[in-house]
């Protein structure tokens, strides 16, 4: 089984810095974290270009907003009724309890931080860690069905874990740096998104030497299909 850092320098050499997440500012960060749910991030960029449009991207600008007006500005990233609800509630919170300041929220200890944020309405694991590392630079790895995928074909994981398993196993495994937790996960995502495909591209993929599915065969990795999370 191949070692994490291994896995992350291959895919390093590979790419390159990914130079992840996107947003002119923490709040930003956290708007896209909520309008990423069950979409695409091309979709997250039309509803946040939208926001940005009528200059509404603040905590006190989204308060002010209709729900109505807000779900048309968001529209592009689908789900748009219920991520309208779960913004408003979080700059509630966020005006209610830290005067609108999302890096007064971030201030916190990473720990009490992440459980207020597990809290609230809308907001689960992978929403909190992301806010959390790419917000506000805490150290909290963030796990998607990206991860599951390459790592379970790998055979780092054996599929059936929970999202703490897989969390803690990278957090107890890698440096506690930021900057690799940031990009390892952007690497993840990058490389599934061209090589480790629900369909994968094994024969050119980068990993290939250290993946257990790639090293099966066609026969092999037809069986190992059948099992597999996403």
């Amino acid at each position: 089984m191949p070692q994490l850092m291994t896995i992350y320098d291959c895919l390093f050499h590979h790419y390159g810095p990914q130079n992840w997440w996107p947003a002119d500012s923490a709040f930003e960060v956290a708007v896209g974290a909520f309008l990423t749910q069950n979409t695409n991030w091309s979709n997250v960029e039309k509803a946040i270009a939208n926001l940005k449009q009528a200059e509404v991207l603040s905590c006190e600008a989204i308060l002010r907003l209709k729900s109505t007006e807000l779900e048309q500005l968001i529209r592009p990233a689908g789900f748009f009724r219920q991520k309208a609800r779960r913004l408003h509630g979080f700059c509630r919170h966020l005006e209610t309890h830290y005067r609108g300041a999302i890096e007064a929220m971030l201030a916190g200890d990473t720990h009490n931080l992440r459980a207020e944020l597990l809290s609230l309405k809308g907001i689960g694991p992978e929403t909190a860690d992301s806010i959390l590392l790419y917000a506000g630079e805490h150290l909290s790895f963030v796990v998607d069905a990206y991860t599951n995928r390459l790592f379970t074909r790998l055979g780092v994981l054996q599929g059936d874990e929970s999202y703490a398993q897989v969390r803690s196993l990278f957090m107890s495994a890698l440096p506690a740096e930021v900057a690799i937790y940031n990009e390892y996960h952007a690497l993840i995502v990058a490389h599934c998104k061209q090589f480790c495909r629900t369909t994968p591209q094994c024969d050119e993929c980068p990993a290939g030497r250290l993946c257990a599915f790639s090293q099966t065969g066609p026969s092999g990795r037809k069986n190992l299909s059948n099992q597999e999370l996403t």
